[in-house]
């Protein structure tokens, strides 16, 4: 049984299908949407030899030809020189401004091939088949494409909307369990951000859901994709509501630049860390109490994920180097870094003018813990 969260946006409004099988029945899918039967994938070497066979045999059964880029995985192939692969292959292909380019992929490879899909001859049409839980619930949604930069994380990029969203629940049992709980972190985010309901079901059905529960995994799926779903149909472009989705990211992003984008912390345990941090650096400023931060933590331990930088392998910049990386980020407006705090939990809003001191305050006690 397939579910269709619809992402509101006009004329350039789309569906997110959610269910088991999508992959397999790619083809049936995507056809009403081709305007000639051939569309041009970009994927990596870890999803190609898992899931690579069964897109092209759905692609098939409709007729349906396709080019292929298998780009390497991780994090590191949101860069320039991938994304100018990406492109200058495109162009060689003759790829069209009605064509289809298909982000097969995790987070990275659907924020790169959907950056590439924007500025190709100013803007080609793209599909999202996210293959990772983090991909499904969170970056496959909502049209942000872009690479990253030496100076931060998607600091390079363009909003383009993907033409349709196949999130196969089915494939998710072949991710590994960090990289499962990895986007589990984003899952978190939802109910932290928005919904305290939600967060009491993860709470009481994120063992189940880790282990394997395909039903609770589509529930969660479709919950957080329908929440992220509403944000961007009432913000788009993150002039308002939409920056509430950054929730642990300031920090997240920060540390995931101290560590050189690398396997040492995946974005998905940045934003958990981050979201952890949030909710203390709240506590500080007297917002929330100060066994919210804790309660966070203990599902996240819980859970099995990262919670502090303790949990970060190697060595990490000390404050003041934390900080100048945060001062890179996106969120910064007016030389001011603006901060997702809450509440409550499912709380959240939008933090401008922090007290500089509590948010060194709350780092150096973090550094601290690893020693």
């Amino acid at each position: 049984m397939t579910t269709t969260v619809r992402v509101e946006l006009g004329e350039r409004s789309y569906d997110v299908r959610i269910g088991g099988g999508l992959i397999d029945l790619a083809g049936a899918e995507m056809a009403p949407l081709l305007h000639r039967a051939r569309v041009f994938v970009v994927t990596e070497e870890t999803v190609a030899g898992l899931h690579l066979a069964a897109l092209q045999a759905g692609l098939q059964a409709k007729g349906i030809a396709c080019e292929v880029l298998i780009l390497p995985p991780g994090e590191a192939t949101k860069s320039w020189s991938q994304f100018t692969r990406t492109v200058e292959w495109l162009l060689e292909q003759k790829v069209e401004r009605r064509d289809m380019v298909v982000a097969f992929g995790g987070g990275v490879i659907g924020d790169l091939a959907g950056f590439a899909a924007a500025v190709l001859r100013r803007g080609v049409r793209f599909v999202q088949i996210p293959t990772s839980l983090l991909a499904q619930v969170d970056s496959s949604v909502g049209g942000k494409t872009g690479i990253n930069s030496v100076a931060g994380k998607n600091l390079i990029g363009a909003f383009h909307q993907p033409s349709l969203v196949l999130a196969d629940i089915g494939r998710l049992g072949t991710l590994a369990p960090r990289d499962f709980l990895a986007g589990y972190g984003e899952v978190v985010k939802y109910g932290l951000l928005g919904s305290a309901g939600f967060y009491e079901w993860l709470e009481v059905n994120g063992p189940a859901l880790a282990a394997g529960d395909d039903a609770l995994r589509k529930e969660a799926v479709r919950i957080s994709v329908q929440m992220k779903a509403d944000i961007v149909a009432r913000d788009e472009t993150e002039q308002g509501d939409r920056a509430l989705l950054n929730l642990g990211h300031t920090f997240g992003h920060a540390l995931e630049a101290a560590t050189g984008y690398s396997q040492r912390l995946l974005h998905g345990e940045g934003v958990a860390i981050g979201c952890a941090l949030a909710f203390e650096t709240s506590a500080r400023l007297g917002l929330v109490s100060q066994e919210t931060p804790s309660r966070v933590r203990a599902h996240l331990h819980g859970m099995g994920m990262k919670t502090d930088l303790a949990d970060i392998p190697g060595d990490l910049p000390d404050v003041d180097g934390l900080l100048a990386l945060m001062a890179q980020d996106k969120k910064v407006v007016d030389g001011q870094l603006r901060f997702i705090l809450a509440r409550d939990i499912g709380a959240a809003f939008v933090a401008d003018g922090v007290d500089p001191g509590v948010t060194r305050s709350v780092l150096t006690d973090a550094l601290h813990g690893r020693g």
